[in-house]
């Protein structure tokens, strides 16, 4: 079950992402008027949704450690978007409040994957 909610974290990703690309529906920063997004943050989220695909690839143990890996990274990227609130987050990455709470959603829900996923499914 790990190894499919790599894919579809990794599908998510992409796609999301390179639509932060599209003119239209980003204006202004803002991807479909709710998240701000640049150049940086697009790469940073496309490159974490191949991440996804390539460790489902390589099996479920491989999906686990990267949702634990991943759910500590945007635990500590949402706590710094709570610091910082509106502007860059690293510098270059544009951060508000909406990315900050997808931030902690996202950890959650890859720290709950990663963490607390059978340890028969890592097999």
């Amino acid at each position: 079950m790990v190894k499919t909610f790599a894919v579809i974290f990794g599908i998510v990703f992409l796609a999301v992402r390179i639509l932060g690309f599209v003119p239209g529906i980003t204006n202004n920063e803002m991807l479909l008027c709710i998240s701000m997004v640049n150049g940086a943050h697009n790469v940073v989220h496309i490159a974490s949704g191949i991440i996804f695909l390539l460790a489902a690839m390589g099996g479920a143990g491989l999906s686990k450690m990267w949702f634990q890996i991943f759910g500590i990274i945007y635990a500590v990227v949402a706590i710094w978007g709570f610091a910082v609130g509106t502007g860059n987050t690293l510098f270059i990455v544009s951060s508000n409040p909406a990315v900050t709470w997808l931030h902690v959603v996202l950890a959650v829900v890859m720290l709950l994957i990663g963490f607390g996923s059978p340890r028969q499914a890592a097999a």
